[in-house]
């Protein structure tokens, strides 16, 4: 029998203005709910109620929680590489500049800890149905960590090296949301994965 082929799914077409204002406050009240009661206060039937929309029309944006949520966590990946680029890292080499805006990350995520919970949960729970969801929070971080090294066009190995840094980024999270890492600890574990970076660099890059 021949295998199966799959279809790519198609993208879905752009939203229209009021559409993207209704996803925002979908978003927004996720991320209320989450910073209040963490991943099981994000019910879908009190997120409709929060932002005014009909549950119908909520899963039509996203079908289920984890969808929502690996979406709230890459809008709050967005708005965080926004804040990043009206103030970026003050660090002279690459690997500084990136375990800053880690760092920064990271102390904004202790702020809000049930929020950090909930994100990194869904994140850790999504199957290949919230595929194009994950994509999205991966090609956002990879975004963010690029500005902050100052480079659009990363080689093969340095390409290697962010995607270990991501690896370590998530794994720090899920540990110390855990209990079973120190702040200390996640600190000194991001720093020294960025540190890959300058393996990567040209001799004598900055």
């Amino acid at each position: 029998m021949p295998a199966e082929v799959r279809t790519p799914r198609p993208s879905p077409p752009p939203l229209t203005e009021r559409q993207e204002a209704r996803r925002r406050r979908i978003l927004q009240a996720s991320a209320e709910l989450a910073c209040r009661g963490g991943f099981d206060a994000v019910q879908m039937r009190e997120v409709a109620e929060c932002s005014q929309v009909a549950l119908g029309t909520l899963y039509r944006y996203f079908p289920s929680k984890i969808h929502l949520l690996v979406a709230t966590m890459q809008d709050q990946l967005e708005r965080m590489h926004g804040t990043l680029r009206d103030k970026p890292p003050a660090g002279e080499r690459p690997a500084e500049r990136v375990t800053e805006i880690l760092l920064r990350a990271f102390r904004a995520l202790q702020r809000e800890p049930q929020l950090a919970d909930a994100m990194v949960r869904a994140l850790t729970f999504a199957d290949s149905s919230v595929s194009a969801e994950v994509g999205q929070v991966i090609r956002q971080t990879t975004a963010i960590i690029l500005d902050a090294m100052g480079y659009d066009d990363p080689g093969p190995e340095q390409l290697s090296a962010i995607h270990v840094i991501e690896h370590t980024w998530h794994s720090a999270l899920i540990t110390w949301l855990a209990g079973r890492a120190s702040t200390a600890q996640v600190e000194t574990d991001i720093a020294t994965a960025c540190r890959l970076i300058e393996l990567t660099m040209p001799d004598g890059a900055v």
